[in-house]
This record gives structure tokens, C-alpha cells and sequence, in this order.
């Protein structure tokens, strides 16, 4: 069964393109959201300045909101071991879920296997070794 990703692009990313091998990070993040429609609204409003580049949606599909080689603005200040801010060298996932201040829910299983259907796609694609999957709490511990 193949990967269905449904373009739903965002305004909110870095120009010029960057160079497929430049991307060496995957890092996963949850939106903190009560509701997806809201969390997939901030991540496409200009005024909010965060995106990412794919939204998993508590069903399972997948939202590409900017391309691979565009840089999301989903990381922020960050650092993993001697790099800064991840942003440049990483693709964002955001996975719906309300968080820890609204009622944290378990991942569906459908979210699940879509992100690793996902990882599986861009860890091949981009040559990522899988010790360069993060969780936002990886590179931003404080926020």
C-alpha cells in the first residue's frame, strides 16, 4: 500500500531551496492542540511564524504543508549535540495530539502507521541514519 500525502501548503518557510543532502534530521513533534483544525490553521497563518513540513492527522493522513526542501520553521532555537538550530538541516512532522495541558490521548493507530510509513519514505529517500530521529524534547528540552 502506498504513502497518500495530501498537499496543504503553509506560507511560512525559508527561501532559497536547500540541497537534498543538507537534510540530515527528522524531528517529531505533537501540535498541544485541542483541535486539529486550529493546530493545521496556526501552522499555515503567517502571523504565528511555525510550520513544519508534514501534519499527521488523528486519522492518519498525512498533510505535506512544505516541501522537503524548503526549510519549515518547526524547530525553532534548537541544538542536537554541535549543531543549532535544526530548522536548516531537519523536516518536521507534527502529529495531532491535545497534550499534556489538554487532556493528553494516546496516538491512534492509524497516526502511527503513517508516521512510520512516512519515516520509512524520507529516511530512504534522504539517506537519514535513524539515531538523526529527534523529538522535539531532543533539541529544545526547555520549551
Amino acid at each position: 500500500m502506498g504513502l497518500k500525502i495530501t498537499n496543504y501548503y503553509s506560507i511560512n518557510f525559508s527561501l532559497p531551496k536547500r540541497s537534498k543532502k543538507k537534510i540530515r534530521f527528522i524531528i517529531i513533534h505533537y501540535t498541544g492542540m485541542k483541535r486539529e483544525k486550529s493546530a493545521i490553521k496556526k501552522l499555515c497563518n503567517h502571523k504565528s511564524k511555525v510550520s513544519s513540513h508534514y501534519f499527521i492527522k488523528k486519522n492518519g493522513n498525512i498533510l505535506r504543508l512544505v516541501p522537503d526542501l524548503y526549510e519549515a520553521w518547526h524547530a525553532g532555537k534548537s541544538s542536537w549535540k554541535k549543531k543549532r538550530f535544526l530548522n536548516k538541516n531537519s523536516i518536521g512532522i507534527e502529529i495531532h495530539n491535545p497534550g499534556h495541558d489538554h487532556g493528553y490521548i494516546n496516538f491512534s493507530t492509524k497516526q502511527i502507521f503513517s508516521l512510520k510509513k512516512l519515516l520509512i519514505k524520507l529516511l530512504y529517500y534522504y539517506k537519514i541514519n535513524i539515531k538523526n530521529v529527534l523529538g522535539h524534547s531532543d533539541i529544545a528540552p526547555e520549551r
